[in-house]
């Protein structure tokens, strides 16, 4: 009787180790653990900075930038902006322009000290779909460098006039050149007009 009470007892107590196992185990989904299985949130990507082109005579400061995004009428677009390169003990100076469809909502100037890589973000507004150019100058040492970064609003391309072509200046800004027109002719037409006959009657 002893024995069977025992057994008896021994099956409980195993029976009771592996419910309470099966309840304290990590949940199983698809054989993966619960902990294994969730998945981290994903980071936004940010995407690489343009490195605008340099010349030769320009002022030897190396521009990078980025638009953030594809704008739309009245809603405010971020532009970030990366200076390097500034020897002058003096720094250098920045200044912004845009084209008539754009504007500028911060500061149109920065003052970028020597030895330093100076990092900015300027924000800008469009007024109609299209194309546009935020305009920087840049000016070290008495030389300058422009850099044109494009903006564009919307699915629409830059308008431009019949016949006309997009050119830079000597200054570095856009232009749209036009043929020259050449002076209306008219030609002249002179009304020859025969002398007035006087009929007579004959005489009698």
């Amino acid at each position: 009787m002893n024995l069977l009470n025992l057994r008896s007892s021994a099956t409980m107590a195993a029976t009771a180790w592996l419910a309470l196992a099966g309840v304290c185990a990590p949940a199983v989904a698809d054989g993966v653990p619960a902990a294994r299985a969730t998945k981290h949130a994903s980071v936004p990507r940010t995407d690489p900075m343009t490195v605008a082109v340099r010349k030769s005579n320009d002022s030897g400061v190396t521009i990078q930038y980025r638009v953030d995004g594809a704008g739309r009428i009245g809603r405010p677009v971020s532009v970030a902006l990366e200076f390097d390169g500034v020897t002058d003990p003096a720094g250098a100076t920045v200044r912004m322009t845009t084209d008539a469809s754009l504007t500028l909502t911060t500061s149109s100037s920065l003052v970028l000290p020597a030895g330093q890589r100076t990092s900015a973000t300027v924000t800008v507004t469009s007024n109609s779909d299209g194309l546009a150019y935020l305009n920087v100058f840049v000016r070290q040492n008495g030389a300058m460098s422009i850099v044109a970064i494009p903006v564009q609003t919307g699915a629409g391309s830059a308008a431009m006039k019949p016949a006309g072509e997009m050119k830079s200046s000597a200054e570095g800004e856009k232009v749209i050149s036009m043929p020259a027109k050449e002076p209306l002719k008219e030609s002249v037409k002179e009304s020859v007009k025969e002398p007035t006959k006087e009929l007579k009657a004959p005489s009698k």
